[in-house]
């Protein structure tokens, strides 16, 4: 296929994005600052920039408490038409910020927001994508039976969509937990 992609981030989520990425023929270059966390089969970089060097697509899979510093010290590497995915769990003001900090670069930024665990889907994790690079990582992951869906909206309006519906199950949950309470203290429930 000759598609490089980047995995900044081996906890959990980048290590099976890694592994199913592999495992379908893609090369594979990944960093994480804790040097055990690795893939098999996976080139291992001595830094995110490092990575993300010529990388047809970088993706972001970090906490989002360090996911501006990660994209900082990709940027001085960063080239037109790279793509650059922010997978990160993180505040759409956030997301724009991030965007804001790689425009420069010539690399397109895509706010990637995933909508269900990673264990047991991997890379097939139903995602939401917007921003300037939303239709092309759409586009680049598609063939490979990636479930992408593009929304209107810039960086952050993914993410925007994704906590919302949170909010939405959190509260249906909550309610319905508080509902079983009450019936149990009133002994309708055992």
């Amino acid at each position: 296929m000759g598609l490089r992609v980047a995995v900044l981030g081996l906890g959990e989520a980048g290590s099976l994005f890694a592994q199913d990425l592999l495992a379908l023929g893609v090369e594979v270059v990944g960093y994480d600052p804790v040097p055990e966390k690795t893939v098999p089969g996976l080139l291992r970089a001595g830094s995110e920039a490092e990575a993300a060097r010529e990388a047809d697509l970088v993706l972001s899979l970090n906490w989002a408490r360090v996911a501006l510093e990660v994209a900082e010290r990709v940027a001085p590497v960063l080239q037109p038409g790279q793509i650059y995915a922010d997978l990160n769990t993180a505040s759409p003001t956030l997301k724009e910020e991030i965007a804001r900090h790689l425009a420069p670069t010539g690399a397109v930024f895509v706010d990637v927001a995933l909508m269900s665990p990673v264990p047991g889907r991997g890379l097939r994790t139903p995602a939401l994508a917007a921003g300037p690079g939303a239709e092309a990582y759409r586009a680049l992951l598609a063939p490979l039976g990636v479930p992408v869906r593009v929304v209107e909206g810039g960086p952050g309006a993914a993410q925007a969509r994704k906590l919302l519906r949170s909010v939405f199950f959190k509260g249906l949950a909550a309610a319905v937990g508080e509902a079983l309470e009450g019936a149990r203290r009133l002994g309708l429930v055992v």
